[in-house]
């Protein structure tokens, strides 16, 4: 059983914050979600055929796409047709009324809305603009179209992922899921700062940059190492032994990083003492040099064991180790369960579970509101702003909204 959504909240630390969100796909649904989860009112402004193409990338929770639901809990859908002649004024008064603009549409789109971040810091100066690119706003790439494929491609995170034979791109949206999350940490800063001056921010971040943080490590390796991490799979690129390991009847997932951990890795887990002064594996260096011959005597050693017995003597000699689960067995993880985090979420297809968010603030309950249906509360925003149910009527007739 999952413990139900607790019933609507408007506190929590951003309570009375209005968030205008111009988002598609991942990045800025996932940016906006966050704030939301914080006690934002967060208005999503989706087209009117189909809202967010985000909708339709599949059917997999009860219908709906998995991708939106995880994404859009929480928020106000409002309909607008962005090119039509009523949408800048209204498009006007929405942001009049917002604290923050988040938007992740396509290069370009911001400026041919007359919407260019510049231009919007002049009239409302107060207001928090955060925008989500591709590849960041100058250089060559500015306008070049980006999906979180093509950036792990660009950003070198397919070269250092897969094995020496076969590169592979990341399961997850990688890129994205970074970019929504520093642009969220943004938001907050600016909004933070605006309590002392009074004056709003553009913040920016982008895909290729969240991915190029990320790859600090593989960078620095081949800039002062001289060669690039090599694909290592399920292993690691330069600390060996650390990754998935045969047994008799399955697989162990271990890591050793320290010298007090190899000698017991060794003496107490593989019954080889004599492998910790070995010439050829005494130093982490050397380890990684001649990782071949020693990752094969790690697995003649587990050969004869079950993978229970291997566990038990890691955790016996305090060698941080964990289970190669199945997506299937980690939503059913002990961990999950025991720490209470699953809730029902509301949805227009009924509710659904969806693990708590990874934020825990002291005595706030988790705010996960419902996922809207699209336009569900065009009405109610657009009279938020001044347009009465006549006004909203002859909007819709004109298919702006």
């Amino acid at each position: 059983m999952t413990a139900p959504t607790p019933p609507f909240d408007p506190g929590g630390p951003l309570a009375g914050i209005r968030v205008l969100a111009l988002e598609q796909a991942v990045a800025g649904p996932l940016c906006t979600r966050h704030l939301a989860d914080l006690g934002a009112d967060v208005v999503k402004v989706e087209r009117r055929e189909g809202g967010d193409f985000a909708r339709r990338y599949d059917t997999a929770v009860l219908g709906q796409s998995s991708y939106f639901v995880w994404l859009n809990r929480g928020k106000r859908s409002l309909t607008l047709d962005l090119k039509h002649a009523r949408a800048a004024e209204l498009l006007d008064r929405l942001i009049a009324r917002a604290d923050v603009l988040v938007q992740n549409l396509g290069p370009g789109a911001l400026e041919r809305l007359g919407l260019a971040p510049d231009g919007l810091r002049e009239r409302y100066p107060g207001l928090v603009i955060c925008s989500i690119s591709g590849y960041g706003r100058g250089g060559p790439y500015e306008h070049k179209k980006a999906f979180d494929l093509l950036l792990q491609g660009e950003t070198g995170v397919i070269a250092t992922t897969g094995t020496p034979e076969a590169p592979a791109k990341l399961g997850i949206s990688v890129g994205d899921i970074g970019a929504g999350v520093y642009g969220a940490m943004g938001v907050l800063a600016a909004l933070f700062e605006r309590r002392a001056t009074g004056q709003g921010r553009i913040v920016e971040t982008s895909l290729f940059d969240a991915l190029a943080e990320w790859m600090g490590y593989p960078a620095g390796f081949t800039l002062y190492g001289g060669e690039a991490p090599a694909r290592a799979g399920v292993r690691h690129a330069t600390v060996v032994p650390y990754g998935s390991y045969r047994c008799a009847d399955g697989a162990v997932l271990l890591a050793v990083q320290t010298e007090g951990q190899w000698a017991r890795f060794c003496r107490d887990v593989c019954g080889h003492p004599e492998w910790e002064h070995d010439p050829r594996y005494d130093t982490s260096a050397l380890r990684r040099v001649n990782r071949e011959a020693l990752e094969a005597a790690v697995e003649d050693a587990f050969a004869a064991h079950p993978r229970e017995e291997i566990a038990r003597r890691l955790e016996a000699a305090d060698i941080p180790s964990g289970e190669l689960r199945e997506v299937a067995e980690f939503v059913e993880h002990p961990q999950l369960a025991a720490r209470d985090r699953w809730r029902d979420v509301e949805s227009p297809a009924g509710p659904f579970r969806a693990i708590v968010p990874p934020l825990d603030l002291e005595g706030m309950p988790p705010r996960m509101g419902a996922v809207p249906a699209v336009g569900e509360h065009t009405a109610e925003v657009l009279a938020e702003i001044g347009y009465d149910n006549v006004a909203v009527a002859a909007l819709q007739s004109a298919g702006a909204v």
